[in-house]
């Protein structure tokens, strides 16, 4: 890699790092109780990830995404460590009477979905983003993601009537 080509990566890396900082960190910082040195932890975490991915020559379409996804991942990680990760995925009321997966049974039935499905039902239902949100972070339209929500949400109805059955 030329010295220019070098400096254009830099300088890509140092604008990502800008535009996505308050969302991945605030994201962190929500999610591990306000913890900052947690969440300034994870955070650091989420770009080494980042720069190591470049280094190796992945790919990467959606940076934006693909870092929320990391970011997430770091979490979850963090919260297992300190026997929290029980608590990530049953948020919600305890009045509801929808019985909620373990994480390793919703991993298992998100993982039955394709990769851009699983992406987005992840960011809005674990993560509790706005659709338009998950829309940017994905590079999708909101109308592309809506239509993707709903292709997963039918796949994975589908896959558990099979299972059911």
């Amino acid at each position: 890699m030329s010295d220019s080509e070098s400096r254009t990566h830099d300088e890509l890396l140092i604008e990502l790092y800008r535009s996505t900082l308050p969302e991945i960190y605030g994201y962190l910082l929500r999610r591990v109780g306000g913890h900052r040195a947690d969440a300034e932890e994870l955070t650091q975490e989420t770009y080494m990830a980042y720069v190591a991915a470049v280094r190796n020559g992945e790919e990467i379409a959606h940076p934006a995404g693909w870092l929320q996804t990391v970011a997430r991942n770091k979490l979850v990680d963090h919260l297992r460590r300190k026997g929290r990760a029980s608590n990530y995925l049953q948020r919600s009321d305890p009045a509801d009477p929808v019985i909620h997966p373990s994480r390793t049974e919703a991993e298992s039935i998100l993982h039955r979905l394709p990769a851009s499905q699983r992406t987005a039902m992840i960011l809005r239902y674990l993560d509790d983003l706005p659709v338009a949100q998950v829309a940017a972070l994905m590079g999708r339209s909101l109308h592309s993601t809506e239509s993707l929500l709903g292709r997963a949400r039918r796949t994975l109805a589908a896959s558990l009537e099979d299972e059911l059955r």
